[in-house]
């Protein structure tokens, strides 16, 4: 079951209106549960640019890199998102990458399904090398090199 915006009462997912305060719930979002990250699991090879880049280990998009290019990226479900996440899993504005001083951390956007970095929810972190991020059902390797990758 998800939550309206508005008045926080519970809706169903397919639900385009609350019942209690009568707010649209604009694209509803699919919940899921947490994939728990396997250690050993190598991350798919790309080709690189040097800096820092996100690799689809799991999840619909596999295998495709995101280059960390700006001071700050957004993620998400909407096609205008700097990284488009295309799964209902994913909110249409689910989170943030943002860079400063040599260091990258991702900071949950108010996202339905939550971020969650090595396992664990994260409503703002620091990214290291190796770091899995999982954002619906998409999980990736942070790696701070993109060459090799």
């Amino acid at each position: 079951m998800a939550e309206c915006p508005a008045c926080g009462a519970t809706v169903s997912p397919d639900a385009s209106n609350c019942e209690s305060c009568g707010a649209r719930i604009a694209g509803a979002t699919a919940s899921f549960a947490p994939v728990m990250t396997e250690e050993n699991t190598p991350a798919p090879m790309s080709v690189g640019v040097g800096g820092p880049v996100l690799v689809v280990r799991k999840g619909p998009q596999s295998g495709e890199s995101f280059f960390i290019d700006r001071e700050k990226l957004t993620i998400g479900r909407d096609p205008e998102s700097d990284i488009f996440l295309n799964d209902m899993t994913v909110s249409r504005m689910h989170a943030v990458i943002e860079c400063h001083d040599n260091s990258v951390s991702v900071r949950d956007a108010g996202s339905l399904n939550g971020t969650y970095l090595n396992g664990s929810w994260a409503d703002s972190a620091h990214l290291s090398d190796g770091d899995v991020l999982q954002i619906g059902t998409f999980q990736m390797i942070f790696r701070t090199n993109s060459e090799g990758v």
